[in-house]
C-alpha cells in the first residue's frame, strides 16, 4: 500500500511532506508526493487582507482529497480554516516546533535602545494582520508594508533593502535550516507577541470515511499537542476568523499539567490582551474569546 500525500510546492511545504513520509516510513508505510498549487501560491501581489475567502493555502489540496486523488494532505496547521469541508477531517497532528515569531533585521536598521531593537520609523514587511496589529501596538512609529512569497524570497527582499525587517515563523526557519547569520534575529516571546493559532504544528487531513488511512495516522499523532491547538483554534473559530483576523492565540501546558493560554486581538478597535491559567483545557477557549470580546 502506497499513500499519496497532497502538498504545496514551496520549500517549506516539501520539507513538511518529506517529514510526513519519514513518519509514515517509521511505521512501515510507503508514500509518494503529489504537488498541488493553491490560490495563495498563485496570487502573490495581494496581502491576505485583500484576498477574498479563506483557506488560501489549502482549498485546492482539499478539493483533490475530496476527489480521491490523494489519500492525505499535510498542512501548516495555522493555514487551515477551523471549519473543515464536508467529508474531510483533521486526523492527526505533529510535534510542535518553536511556536514563536522572529523578527529578522538588517544590521543597519538596529537600535538596541528601542523595543524589538528596531530603529525609529523602521519599514517592516508582513502580510499578516495579526503581526501588523501587535507590532504597531508595541511600536506605533513603525511602517508596515505587505510582503509575499516563500521564506527564501522574503529573505532575499530583506537583504536587497526593500525592508528594514521582516517577520518569519521560527518553525519555518528551523525546518529549512537557512543561514541568517548576516541578519539580526530578534526572538519574540510567544506569551507577549502572540503567534497564530497552531503555529509550529503540522496537520494531517484525510477523508472522513477513509478508516484505513485514519488508523495509520493515529500511530503518528501527538495528543498532547492537539490538547493545546484545540484551544487555540477554538478561539479563532469563536472570533469568526481567518487569515484576515488580527488574532494571536497561544496555549502551553506545564510539567504539572496546567494550561496557560494567551491571546491578543484588535477585534473591536484597540488592542486587547488576555491570559488565563487553568487546570483543564475544558472551556478555556470560550473564556479567552469572551474576554477578548468584552
Amino acid at each position: 500500500m502506497t499513500l499519496k500525500i497532497g502538498t504545496r510546492g514551496s520549500k517549506l511545504a516539501l520539507w513538511q511532506a518529506a517529514f510526513t513520509q519519514k513518519e509514515l516510513a517509521r511505521i512501515g508505510v510507503e508514500s509518494e508526493l503529489v504537488v498541488i498549487k493553491t490560490k495563495g501560491d498563485q496570487v502573490q501581489h495581494l496581502g491576505f487582507d485583500k484576498m477574498e475567502g479563506k483557506g488560501f493555502f489549502t482549498k485546492e489540496i482539499e478539493d483533490a482529497l475530496l476527489r480521491g486523488e490523494v489519500d492525505l494532505a499535510v498542512h501548516s496547521m495555522k493555514d487551515l480554516p477551523t471549519t473543515q469541508p464536508d467529508g474531510l477531517v483533521i486526523t492527526a497532528v505533529s510535534y510542535r516546533d518553536n511556536p514563536a515569531d522572529w523578527l529578522l533585521v538588517r544590521p543597519e536598521a538596529v537600535d538596541t535602545g528601542k523595543t524589538f531593537h528596531l530603529k525609529e520609523g523602521a519599514l517592516v514587511g508582513t502580510s499578516a494582520a495579526r503581526r501588523k496589529a501587535q507590532l504597531l501596538d508595541f511600536r506605533p512609529d513603525a511602517q508596515v508594508k505587505d510582503i509575499r512569497g516563500n521564506v527564501p524570497t522574503r529573505l532575499e527582499k530583506l537583504r536587497g533593502g526593500d525592508f528594514d525587517a521582516i517577520f518569519l515563523a521560527a518553525a519555518g526557519l528551523n525546518r529549512l535550516g537557512l543561514d541568517t547569520e548576516d541578519l539580526v534575529k530578534i526572538e519574540l516571546n510567544p506569551r507577549e507577541f502572540v503567534p497564530a493559532p497552531a503555529q509550529g504544528v503540522l496537520a494531517w487531513q484525510t477523508n472522513r470515511h477513509d478508516q484505513r488511512t485514519r488508523l495509520l495516522l493515529k500511530k503518528i499523532h501527538h495528543p498532547e499537542v492537539s490538547a493545546c491547538t484545540n484551544v487555540e483554534r477554538r478561539v479563532l473559530q469563536l472570533m469568526g476568523g481567518g487569515c484576515q483576523l488580527p488574532l494571536g492565540v497561544y496555549c502551553e501546558r506545564d510539567a504539572a499539567g496546567n494550561y496557560h493560554a494567551f491571546a491578543a486581538s484588535t477585534t473591536g478597535g484597540a488592542m486587547r490582551r488576555t491570559h488565563i491559567s487553568s487546570s483543564t483545557n475544558f472551556g478555556l477557549a470560550d473564556r479567552l474569546a469572551a474576554e477578548l470580546k468584552d
